[in-house]
């Protein structure tokens, strides 16, 4: 008796070829079990309800619901499911919001057969698995940042800590001149730009930082430690 263990897969992507493809890969591993198939991100809640998939593979780029909106769509109303992307995007800035959406795997489309069916088992374990280009450009980006925010000194001299994973560099400068208590004319005179850019900033700010005005905006970047607190 057949008693090795069965990881259910749903695979979804809108170019049918490559789903054919892989497909035929996934059937030639025992312990693998292609439950069903979508060509939209749409699709995918409704198959993951019916089938009730260990792994989804999701194609990135689709029509009508892409897959980042689609994984973080699975992540919230399935939360036992894993998902692993399917991508042509090396850049760490897919990889990143993918990883932040939700999925536990990013797989590059030029990726062997070795490589797809060593993530679905890793995956379906609990664990993550990343393209090792990916990974590559993932450490060279987290370098190229560790370097950049070696200096607190801005151009304009003015000492802050970067959050450049949310902020723009300017904008953090606006933000730690906020936190010393200057006003959109002192901001403003500072850096030499006008009171109207100023306001765009903080506009900016707020809304990426999630919050209804400045003083909640200073109050949270000092305790997340984005600026340096006055004495």
């Amino acid at each position: 008796m057949n008693t090795t263990k069965q990881t259910k897969i749903v695979l979804i992507d809108d170019h049918k070829l490559f789903r054919e493809g892989v497909k035929r890969i996934l059937e030639f591993e025992p312990s693998f079990n292609v439950a069903a198939e979508g060509d939209d991100g749409t699709s995918a809640s409704a198959l993951v309800k019916e089938h009730q998939p260990d792994v989804v593979l999701m194609d990135i780029n689709m029509p009508n619901m892409n897959g980042i909106q689609a994984t973080s769509d699975l992540v919230r109303h399935f939360p036992d499911t894993n998902v692993i992307i399917l991508s042509i995007h090396d850049d760490e800035s897919y990889v990143t919001h993918a990883l932040k959406t939700g999925a536990q795997g990013y797989l590059l489309k030029e990726m062997d057969s070795d490589a797809l069916i060593e993530a679905i088992k890793v995956v379906s374990d609990g664990g993550s698995y990343l393209h090792p280009k990916v990974t590559h450009n993932l450490v060279q980006e987290y370098r190229r940042l560790a370097q950049e925010n070696s200096s607190n000194i801005s151009e304009s001299g003015i000492e802050y800590r970067k959050p450049l994973h949310l902020l723009t560099r300017r904008e953090c400068e606006v933000l730690q001149l906020l936190a010393d208590g200057n006003s959109n004319r002192s901001v403003a005179e500072t850096l030499f730009i006008s009171e109207k850019t100023v306001k765009n900033h903080v506009s900016n700010i707020l809304q990426k930082m999630n919050v209804n005005d400045r003083t909640q905006a200073v109050v949270q970047a000092i305790r997340k430690g984005w600026v340096e607190v006055m004495q």
